[in-house]
């Protein structure tokens, strides 16, 4: 996967108003740290997060991204009408139907020749949501095209809370301690064959990338309905951690080889890294696997903690905004999602 006339202009966010610490979360569970015997600080100790934050209660998805593709497309200075597709790109959607990407077209003001569609890949959304507008500006097709993307975790947070305080067993802990990593977030992503900004200041170089699938591992992570039926039941989330962490690593490293060999790079030559904010234990078992050493990674998750889709864009977008990563820098973004699905892109910046 290479690409020789795709620019990625702009990546713009919103954070979420309302900050929640570990141990906001830790205070709701204490009947279970009590029978568990768990100290306060517990979680925090696990996944490296201080914390989080939360949208205010119904919130709408499209709203936000809305607000973060307004700011992408005025500091992209791409005439709003140019924009050939809108990708809406969260696992959190408005509806079952019609995509969440409409309102956000109706919310830009899209024109109404620009194809508008959802794309859904647990965590991994956004960067394929680039991919597919990638292809489209590499093929010709359009000249410039947009991703968006809104995640919440409050709700899913709010039922895991109560099911682990029903449960009251370390099973269920463990089962949806991951959950309670989620955070709130939006972001979108301009694209562009560069025909806008002819000096490219402010653009940064698509070079290409490498996907792979481990599909076999499909149930170590899911969220829907706990009755497994698509349209009805209350939505649940649990998550197989250990499992997840050792095959998400093994697939990352085979994607790594494959995107080094795509791009033919050293590891050397990477100057930067950005990787899905999972934890802190994920951070250092991938980076150490892939032999990236930490001060080439930056990471937000600590006091955003896991916002899906929006994780990756939004950490390297604070990144180059506090001047982590420089203009000429190399830089990886390095996705995964559960499936297990990973997809790693380089960007000259």
């Amino acid at each position: 996967m290479l690409y020789s006339n795709v620019y990625i202009d702009t990546i713009c966010y919103e954070l979420a108003q309302n900050v929640v610490t570990s141990s906001d979360i830790e205070e709701k569970l204490a009947p279970l740290y009590e029978k568990l015997h768990f100290k306060t600080g517990q979680l925090e100790a696990l996944t490296g997060i201080k914390e989080r934050r939360f949208w205010d209660k119904d919130v709408l998805m499209y709203d936000k991204a809305v607000k973060a593709g307004k700011k992408a497309i005025t500091q992209s200075n791409i005439p709003v009408e140019s924009i050939g597709m809108l990708i809406y790109a969260g696992v959190c959607r408005d509806n079952l139907e019609p995509a969440t990407a409409c309102a956000t077209a109706c919310g830009l003001n899209i024109s109404s020749d620009a194809e508008i569609l959802d794309v859904s890949n647990a965590c991994l959304g956004v960067l394929n949501g680039i991919i597919i507008v990638a292809n489209a500006i590499e093929l010709g097709q359009i000249e410039a095209g947009i991703v968006t993307s809104c995640e919440s975790a409050r709700e899913i947070i709010d039922i895991t809370i109560k099911r682990m305080l029903v449960s009251n067993d370390m099973d269920m802990f463990k089962k949806t301690v991951a959950t309670l990593t989620g955070g709130s977030g939006a972001c979108a992503v301009v694209l562009s064959n560069g025909s806008f900004n002819k000096q490219k200041k402010q653009s940064h170089k698509l070079l290409g990338g490498a996907v792979k699938n481990a599909s076999e591992h499909n149930n170590l992570c899911w969220w829907g309905p706990d009755t497994k039926s698509p349209a009805s039941g209350l939505n649940i989330m649990e998550t197989d951690s250990v499992n997840v962490l050792k095959n998400g690593v093994k697939i990352g490293m085979e994607t790594f080889d494959k995107f080094k060999k795509e791009l033919n790079l050293s590891t050397d030559e990477i100057d930067k890294t950005i990787c899905h904010q999972v934890g802190s234990a994920h951070q250092k078992t991938i980076l150490s696997s892939l032999a990236i050493n930490f001060e080439k990674d930056y990471s937000t998750y600590q006091y955003l903690g896991n916002i899906g889709t929006v994780s990756l864009p939004l950490t390297a977008a604070i990144a180059a905004d506090r001047g982590f990563i420089k203009p000429g820098d190399l830089v990886g973004l390095l996705g995964i999602g559960s499936g297990l699905n990973c997809l790693m892109l380089g960007v000259k910046w």
